[in-house]
């Protein structure tokens, strides 16, 4: 009963960061629970990232602004996840864009080999994630938005873990699909996505999170039609970075020039984007949240 609680938990940790943790020949019950931790993971690295922006805020200012700080930002959960997601997110190019047939696809997946399409679409994903961080000039949209868009696209992954099958007869993901209701890890990782959102940036967040859903679902229904049906695990790779660039690009569009007036109605809503803002002013050396570029 104990194992039950806390293994998937830790077998999400294993797969999705480089911590030295898991549980010993996981079953395949435990793997596919593991999905609903997600946003709980994606939650960590907004923790780690919101952490990494406190010390930029020590450093004298302005570097919490500078390109230098959005392009650390960029690379540090990249690190974190052994450059997992962005392996999936190249091959998934190569293959969607270099295979004229379903075997095709598939195979261009497991190759190992680096083409075009994949650092061109590596690149683009990139730079909207950069520009995006680069853009953003409130300190309580930057620490907001960096809080939950991991968050977000973790919670894109089990979306599709759940809505589309898988595509192989046999690899790495099939056992995602060997659970039992997997609709209840489903909806605690919708809750937990849900409620990250809601406290760090009330109806905005939750706005991005139903569109970047929506997305997801778009993405993952064209995938499985050009690989016969189904998704390999290359698929969730990409899907995560695609959204993780679309929701930043939708924070910085919505919060780039300030807070809505409908960003905090209560209840905890949009209560994390009003601390991250106050906290750094306390530091003395100027208004973070009056600094313009």
């Amino acid at each position: 009963m104990l194992r039950a609680a806390y293994a998937p938990l830790l077998v999400a940790l294993s797969f999705l960061t480089l911590l030295p943790v898991g549980v010993a020949n996981p079953t395949d019950a435990e793997i596919s629970r593991s999905r609903g931790w997600y946003p709980f993971v994606g939650g960590l690295y907004g923790l780690l990232l919101v952490g990494v922006l406190w010390l930029f805020v020590l450093v004298p200012p302005p570097f919490a602004f500078s390109l230098l700080a959005a392009a650390l930002l960029l690379v540090i959960p990249a690190l974190v996840n052994r450059f997992l997601h962005l392996d999936g997110l190249m091959d998934f190019c190569d293959a969607m864009w270099g295979g004229r047939t379903v075997e095709r696809r598939l195979e261009i997946m497991r190759d190992s080999r680096v083409g075009s399409f994949a650092v061109a679409g590596c690149a683009c994903v990139l730079l909207i994630k950069f520009a995006a961080l680069s853009s953003l000039t409130l300190m309580g949209a930057i620490a907001a938005s960096l809080l939950v868009y991991p968050v977000i696209s973790r919670w894109s992954m089990t979306l599709l873990l759940t809505a589309f099958p898988y595509g192989r007869q046999q690899g790495i993901g099939s056992a995602f699909f060997a659970g039992d209701r997997p609709w209840l890890a489903t909806a605690l990782a919708l809750l937990t996505a849900a409620a990250l959102c809601w406290l760090a940036l009330g109806v905005v967040g939750v706005a991005v999170l139903a569109a970047s859903s929506l997305l997801a679902l778009a993405l993952g229904l064209w995938t499985a039609r050009r690989l016969g049906g189904g998704l390999t695990g290359d698929c969730y790779g990409a899907t995560n970075e695609i959204v993780e660039a679309f929701s930043l690009a939708c924070f910085t569009a919505w919060l780039g020039i300030g807070p809505p007036p409908y960003l905090d109605l209560g209840y905890g809503s949009g209560i994390l984007y009003h601390v991250f803002n106050w906290l750094p002013a306390q530091v003395g050396w100027f208004s973070y949240s009056s600094w313009t570029p």
